[in-house]
């Protein structure tokens, strides 16, 4: 029954998972083979673990409390609006914003920038590879 339900839940996200593109899918393949390295029980990132990272919040590098929304919002269809700056943000969901997620360089800079920001450390490619799983499903 539990192998059932596990199968059940796993077929449901791939069959719901969207995809990264060919440069962005090797980018996701150097993070797994990292958390491999890291942590040989890893079997691969996880979206629930992503959105966990992105909603929780930290002192972050300004010493407030801070969290992803804080500038992305809960809801990554829409736009947000950068707190220290005051500058909008598209919405981050590729879903409704087809730039997202396409640039490895783009996204290697503001993961750095963000995980700095936020959790005062630069990320681990587990956490890196949740927080991607999680954002591509929106």
């Amino acid at each position: 029954m539990k192998k059932t339900l596990c199968f059940i839940l796993l077929a449901f996200t791939l069959i719901h998972a969207k995809e990264f593109n060919a440069p962005m899918k090797t980018y996701m393949e150097g993070l797994s083979a990292e958390a491999k390295a890291a942590n040989p029980s890893f079997t691969g990132f996880d979206a629930k673990r992503g959105e966990a990272i992105f909603l929780s919040k930290h002192t972050g590098k300004k010493g407030t409390e801070i969290s992803c929304t804080t500038c992305h919002s809960t809801d990554l269809k829409k736009g947000g609006q950068n707190v220290n700056t005051n500058k909008p943000i598209t919405a981050l969901a590729p879903s409704v914003n087809s730039t997202r997620l396409t640039d490895v360089a783009e996204v290697e800079k503001w993961l750095r920038r963000n995980f700095n920001d936020v959790f005062a450390h630069e990320g681990s490619a587990l956490e890196k590879g949740d927080v991607l799983t999680y954002i591509i499903n929106q």
